[in-house]
């Protein structure tokens, strides 16, 4: 047992007095006002209340040290990136590692997985399966239902995994980008809960009028926080925070507390604020977190002031886990686990012939900050019968490979505003099925990016040249890392580092990268099967 004294912020009183608190067998056993407290705050630890841990490309042991020392104790997370490599034995994986951490992961049953059926993944995971997911006490909800128009058209798998999770007495997360009006409302009525995918305030505000709950997005990527920030003062009750893909180098910086602090920055209620950092996915969620009542876990924050506020100490079951910005949970060595069958290709499986003279090309537009994508029609530049990239346009080839089978064809298609003026980069980390994805100037840069990733079954490279490539591994599934958050961080920085140096002025380009295979965000994406167009939800050619 032991007492911390200072002024605790009440988030359910909404006021903030000086009290000692009494911490006994990692409860809150006593709350006493006082009339005088230590000059600090206690408060409520943060809940991230959506996140693929995998994004971090970090194991949960390891996320959880860098995530304790921004004052997050818990998230809400869904591990449907490994179930697209690993299926249930992914899931099973990301459980066993985070019960090595004091830390509260929250995972939910992956709904979509693969997230269509245009696309390879390493697994499928059927209403069955899912509904096996959803009667784990580890499994706290269904994730993300990514496929919204099998939702609209009643498809019956979809439907069955809902009525899975209602039986189970377990929420439904949404994941719906654009869904506006009578379409909302019907998805909503389906028994969708949240949605994370809002690019605009309006689009929120039609998902709020349907009943959901909106998580203002701001992750490594895609970044929603200006559009919807104004729903904490117009429906604050109706929001949390979110990252969702969180980069290793970001991580580092800052989570969730970010964006506490840039709210306050702003202006926004400071109770209105936390209740959406801490308070509303507890509630959502039923989560077993404490928010500093008598009887709670001791799942909490010490935090110098209300201006800077720098996370002093972080508590979670009583256990003081970080303090002064160093995380004190040890080092635990993890396994890998993957699925990886690829083998070496060849330069000339990247060519992309064409019989016209002057062909016009569907070409992606990325858009930096978004996860949605344009569908630009531009002239092909072309050699000797064969489109190339276009580095005055600043179009690019782009590449998806089949992970899971030996021999299948390589996809290809062309994108814009990478824009790098030489080499090339590739990566196993492509939402959601994690084929390997690959952007590049020239077709032998690009074969050299993807057989380095081959080679090491997983990761993310920069080729430079043909001759010339750096790579960061990633053996568990080829998307996280088995070394510590400085280390992967470091090696992550460096790359991106080289990225820019070629040409490209993406923030993330990596991340960016990862989402351009993801097909139900639209309008134009790629996968292994083809070019997709995400607005008619059907295959396109690459030439118009």
């Amino acid at each position: 047992m032991f007492t911390l004294s200072g002024k605790l912020i009440d988030l359910f009183q909404r006021r903030i007095y000086p009290a000692q608190v009494v911490i006994k067998d990692g409860r809150i056993h006593a709350v006493t006002e006082t009339e005088t407290a230590e000059d600090r705050y206690l408060l409520p630890g943060f809940v991230d209340a959506h996140i693929h841990i995998e994004s971090s490309m970090l194991v949960p042991t390891a996320f959880a040290q860098i995530a304790v020392v921004h004052g997050t104790v818990a998230t809400v997370s869904d591990p449907h990136e490994i179930a697209n490599v690993n299926g249930l034995a992914g899931v099973q994986y990301m459980i066993d590692n985070s019960k090595l951490s004091p830390f509260k992961f929250f995972f939910g049953a992956p709904s979509c997985v693969p997230a269509t059926a245009f696309e390879t993944a390493g697994a499928t995971l059927d209403a069955a399966a899912v509904e096996t997911l959803l009667q784990n006490p580890d499994i706290w909800y269904l994730s993300e239902l990514m496929n919204y128009p099998g939702v609209l058209y009643g498809d019956p798998e979809v439907l069955a995994k809902i009525a899975a999770a209602k039986r189970a007495g377990k929420p439904v997360d949404g994941h719906a980008p654009g869904l506006r009006g009578s379409e909302a409302a019907m998805y909503a009525a389906a028994g969708i809960t949240t949605d994370h995918e809002c690019f605009t305030l309006d689009e929120a505000l039609d998902k709020i009028a349907a009943g959901m709950h909106i998580l203002i997005r701001e992750g490594s990527a895609a970044k929603n926080y200006e559009a919807l920030a104004p729903l904490l003062h117009s429906h604050p009750d109706r929001v949390m925070f979110c990252s969702d893909d969180k980069h290793p180098d970001e991580l580092l910086l800052h989570h969730i507390n970010g964006l506490v602090k840039r709210s306050l920055q702003k202006g926004y209620d400071l109770y209105d604020v936390l209740r959406a950092a801490c308070v509303h996915p507890v509630l959502h969620y039923k989560l077993p977190v404490g928010l500093l009542r008598i009887g709670d876990p001791a799942d909490f924050i010490v935090i110098n002031n209300l201006t800077d506020f720098d996370i002093l100490q972080t508590y979670i079951g009583g256990e003081l886990v970080a303090e002064n910005h160093t995380c004190l949970l040890p080092s635990i060595p993890a396994t890998a686990i993957n699925n990886f069958k690829a083998t070496r290709k060849q330069v000339a499986d990247f060519a992309i012939r064409t019989s016209t003279a002057a062909p016009t090309i569907r070409v992606i537009e990325a858009i930096e900050g978004q996860l949605v994508t344009n569908c630009l029609q531009l002239p092909a530049k072309v050699e000797g019968g064969y489109m190339v990239s276009d580095t005055s346009w600043g179009i690019l080839k782009i590449a998806v490979i089949n992970r899971y089978e030996p021999s299948a064809a390589v996809a290809t298609g062309f994108i814009k505003n990478f824009g790098l003026q030489r080499g090339a980069i590739a990566s196993t980390v492509a939402h959601d099925c994690h084929n390997i994805i690959a952007v590049g100037v020239d077709d032998a840069s690009i074969c050299a990016a993807v057989n380095a990733l081959i080679d090491c079954k997983g990761g993310i490279a920069v080729a430079r040249s043909e001759a010339s490539v750096d790579l960061l591994q990633l053996p568990v599934a080829g998307l996280m890392s088995l070394d510590s958050a400085e280390e992967v961080a470091s090696a992550y920085t460096h790359l991106n580092s080289i990225v820019r140096s070629l040409g490209s002025p993406l923030h993330a380009p990596f991340m960016t990268l990862s989402f351009m295979a993801l097909l139900v965000i639209p309008s134009l994406k790629l996968s292994d099967k083809g070019l997709f167009d995400g607005s008619k939800f059907a295959f396109t050619d690459v030439e118009v």
